[in-house]
């Protein structure tokens, strides 16, 4: 159970197993496990309904006496802890993200000219974009003299304008949890994780707490062009979400401890190579409560949806030929961790060979009707 917040104990973790029966949302409370099916049949609705009240539910025992395993070690039982919500993802969040979009699209996907262009547009742009506020007067003043210098980007426009880059990263019961294998496509030669955490709100739009996410990204696809975005970032199994959703109580996990987030990641390889990064959350450029407020602006979401918010993370460093960066290779290990959300590992495949996204919503009422916990 290695991958458990720290203070696991003391938290209120809401997530999702399959016990034989199909997905049941679970609630974890002072180190117990409580299956919350039969008055809160889907994570989504549990979220709906929450006003800090734990509810009632079955004792399933210890959350420490659970033997969860790896989904290439044996069959996990561990679900992403989301259900019905939306799977949002902001990008170009973070100013040396904002960078690196420039630099795979002035590449045109071809990892082998990022070097260059990377030192070239951080020598002219770098410090200007850290200290600029996203849709301020600054903002304005350096747009203009990007635009005059022949710099300017689609990705800068995000990164600084007044309006974040929203999309829907993955389908409803897409996203795969701890322990599961992660996707990449078998066509993509410049591809990397992206440690992020991931907000969740309900339909009413209230921020209710937070989880790990790996955002995976194809850099070469979103490279060529950016209205390749769907096939950069949505393909099975590619939104990876977890452990646990850690709720927000009053003192040992509140917003703030979101906005102050260090999340570490390690990758690695079957052929020994390593990699670290960092992604530190107090040098986003967007607070999480105006990235969730710009998500339900001019939308709706009745079962509510939950929001990766970017990654400063934008590994540079060379795997195989010089100057060509990182990439995934199968087999990978990926583990994105942070004291207080726990550890969110996977395994990289290919999206082909990953095992088939079958279970939908369908399937999902199907199986809720069949155990008696759908109620009119």
């Amino acid at each position: 159970m290695d991958f458990l917040p720290e203070d696991w104990q003391d938290a209120i973790l809401l997530g999702r197993v399959d016990l034989g029966e199909g997905p049941t949302p679970i609630l974890v409370h002072k180190g117990e496990v409580f299956d919350v099916s039969a008055t809160a049949p889907t994570v989504s609705a549990l979220l709906n309904a929450w006003d800090g009240t734990i509810p009632k539910g079955k004792s399933l025992g210890p959350l420490d006496a659970f033997d969860f395993k790896p989904q290439w070690e044996g069959d996990t039982r561990l679900l992403a802890p989301v259900d019905l919500q939306c799977v949002k993802a902001a990008g170009v969040t973070f100013a040396v993200s904002a960078v690196e979009r420039v630099i795979e699209e002035r590449a045109r996907g071809d990892a082998g000219k990022a070097a260059a262009i990377r030192a070239d547009l951080t020598a002219r742009v770098g410090a200007d974009i850290r200290a600029v506020k996203p849709g301020s007067g600054d903002a304005a003043k350096l747009k203009a003299v990007l635009i005059a210098d022949g710099f300017w980007s689609q990705y800068l426009e995000v990164a600084i304008g007044p309006d974040a880059e929203v999309f829907t990263k993955a389908p409803v019961l897409a996203a795969v949890g701890w322990g599961a294998e992660i996707g990449i496509r078998s066509n993509s030669t410049w591809n990397n994780p992206e440690p992020e955490v991931a907000i969740v709100c309900d339909a009413r739009g209230r921020l209710l707490g937070a989880m790990l996410g790996n955002d995976v990204n194809l850099r070469d696809f979103e490279g060529r062009s950016a209205l390749l975005l769907g096939k950069a970032k949505d393909n099975n199994a590619s939104a990876a979400l977890g452990p646990f959703i850690r709720l927000f109580d009053e003192k040992s996990f509140t917003l703030d401890h979101v906005r102050q987030a260090v999340i570490e990641m390690t990758v690695q390889g079957t052929d020994n190579y390593r990699l670290e990064g960092t992604n530190t959350m107090g040098e986003i450029s967007r607070d999480p409560t105006d990235l969730c407020a710009q998500v339900m602006s001019e939308h709706q979401y009745p079962d509510g949806f939950c929001l990766y918010l970017g990654t400063l993370f934008a590994p540079t460093q060379d795997r195989d030929d010089p100057g060509r960066g990182f990439t995934h290779k199968v087999g990978d290990v990926v583990r994105v961790s942070n004291p207080k959300l726990g550890v969110l590992e996977n395994r990289v495949v290919y999206s082909k060979s990953a095992p088939p996204w079958t279970f939908g919503v369908g399937a999902l009422m199907a199986n809720l009707a069949k155990r008696g916990l759908l109620k009119a």
